[in-house]
């Protein structure tokens, strides 16, 4: 990864190629015994004689949340603290923005988000003023084309390791899952128990690689705010399918737990809103990003008096800078020709607690919500890996 010097104070560097979430399942393969894998975090020693893995995404549960979540999660304090045994633990990095679709992708390819193209939630569709939303995405643009990688899942399956997704029957056809999972077979599953049932049953033929995602723990933080009731009852239901998998791992097998970034509740006097101050739209084309971390697309000519403009008003609760400068310092890992458009001319990242917010131009839920991610500090960034064998 191209570093150019330290963070900007407050924001984690993502670390690509070192302790990132895009280096789990490549080094999952490689303790599974597949050619040409690359293993940064050691997972093949860790799961030497390992046959088959299960892997589960915990939306939302970033490792800064753990002390939050462990009084209401005892199989996942179990893992964590040791007390489980065959269990170890310790944090990593999501990639950058840390949001939903760029995990999810930097995970099934084993990619950082430039090679793979999907660098955000919203996304600007270049040469168009239409703005995707990754999470309702479908059949245009073309997932094949828009994420021209192969998966880490076709990979396993072209070595004769079977891939399994199991996930939620309206995901299965989205563009997102095209994006990040295409070549393992998709298994519909809407509850707890029956995602883990289907995971463990993705482990029955080994060698095999299983993965599984469950996204309440972020829908609480959104809507009720990190350390609810909500939330703590969002985390005891995700340990229960932890406890689950645990439960039922075949002799030879491992789960590894990881979640796709962390989250922070972001206060009223917090908000920047940029439908209420025309300043904020002044040479502005297209915004696009989310309230975390903005892609601003500018007017020809007014990059740099947007880029000027918009670091006045927001002083130290952002760090705006032109794409050039976010890409050259390794944000997004290499961003090639194809994907640097998708990418804002002004790339603006809100530091603390703070937020834009689009009240009239984007979704009226985005306003309400009380947790946020998508920025690169310590909260949102580290995420826990969490390895248990049997």
């Amino acid at each position: 990864m191209t570093t150019n010097g330290a963070a900007p104070d407050g924001l984690v560097r993502p670390a690509y190629g070192q302790a990132s979430l895009a280096d789990v399942l490549p080094g999952a393969l490689a303790a599974l015994g597949v050619p040409g894998s690359s293993d940064p975090l050691g997972l093949s020693a860790e799961l030497a004689d390992i046959q088959g893995v299960a892997v589960l995404l915990l939306d939302g549960l970033g490792h800064e949340l753990l002390p939050l979540a462990l009084p209401y999660a005892p199989t996942i304090a179990d893992i964590v603290t040791g007390r489980l045994a065959g269990a170890s633990s310790r944090a990593i990095t999501a990639g950058f923005p840390s949001t939903t679709p760029v995990s999810l992708t930097s995970l099934g390819t084993g990619a950082p988000p430039g090679p793979h193209g999907v660098v955000g939630i919203f996304l600007n569709i270049p040469g168009t003023e239409e703005v995707l939303n990754l999470l309702r995405w479908q059949n245009e643009p073309d997932p094949l084309q828009w994420q021209p990688l192969t998966t880490q899942f076709a990979r396993a399956a072209r070595a004769g390791v079977a891939a399994r997704v199991v996930g939620r029957p309206e995901f299965r056809h989205g563009g997102l899952t095209t994006a990040a999972f295409r070549g393992a077979e998709y298994v519909e599953a809407s509850d707890v128990e029956y995602t883990a049932q289907r995971m463990l049953d993705g482990l029955i033929k080994l060698p095999a690689i299983t993965y599984g995602y469950l996204p309440d723990v972020d829908r609480a933080g959104h809507d009720s705010g990190v350390d609810s009731p909500q939330w703590r009852e969002a985390v005891s239901l995700v340990d229960h399918l932890v406890t689950l998998l645990v439960e039922g791992l075949p002799a030879g097998t491992a789960l590894i737990v990881i979640a796709d970034h962390g989250q922070l509740n972001v206060p009223d006097d917090r908000r920047f809103d940029l439908d209420a101050d025309q300043r904020f739209r002044d040479g502005v084309h297209v915004v696009a990003g989310e309230p975390r971390v903005r892609y601003l697309h500018t007017r020809p000519g007014a990059a740099d008096d947007v880029l000027a403009t918009w670091q006045g008003l927001l002083g130290d609760a952002a760090w705006v800078v032109q794409r050039e400068e976010a890409v050259a310092a390794g944000w997004f890992g290499p961003v090639p020709e194809d994907h640097l458009q998708r990418v804002g001319d002004v790339v603006v990242v809100c530091r603390d607690d703070f937020v834009v917010i689009a009240s009239a131009s984007e979704p009226a839920h985005i306003a309400r919500m009380i947790g946020f991610h998508g920025s690169a500090t310590p909260a949102e960034m580290m995420i826990p890996l969490l390895v248990v064998r049997r």
